[in-house]
């Protein structure tokens, strides 16, 4: 089963992409960063497949920067990978499985439990 998620580049603080200011968002180069960031990416054309412990997470490269990029996702730890993204890269992500912002300094409020064991199972490697 897979779900949608949103990535943003914003000077403000999201709290709901109903209140988005787009005059904050700033333009990104999100598959770039996101094709560098993973070993196992498997490509066609312009769509790309990055393959993790447990999970996929598919997008379509863009030429363009944008200032927010939609991705999906299949399996739970590809959330994770995603949260340690954006706190490096200082993004924020809209989860559509949950229909609001992720909380990234405390992503276990998010519904994820699992988050804390993902991250010292990265470290490890």
């Amino acid at each position: 089963m897979s779900w949608d998620i949103v990535l943003f580049n914003s000077k403000q603080k999201i709290d709901s992409v109903a209140e988005l200011d787009e005059t904050q968002l700033e333009p990104t180069d999100f598959s770039g960063i996101l094709e560098s960031s993973f070993n196992r990416i498997n490509k066609k054309e312009n769509h790309r497949e990055i393959v993790g412990a447990d999970f996929t997470i598919d997008f379509f490269t863009n030429e363009k920067f944008s200032s927010n990029f939609m991705i999906s996702l299949y399996g739970e730890n590809g959330i994770y990978a995603l949260i340690e993204l954006a706190k490096k890269y200082n993004w924020q992500i809209y989860d559509s499985g949950i229909d609001r912002m992720i909380d990234l300094k405390n992503p276990e409020k998010n519904g994820y439990d699992n988050h804390r064991k993902y991250v010292e199972q990265i470290l490890k490697r």
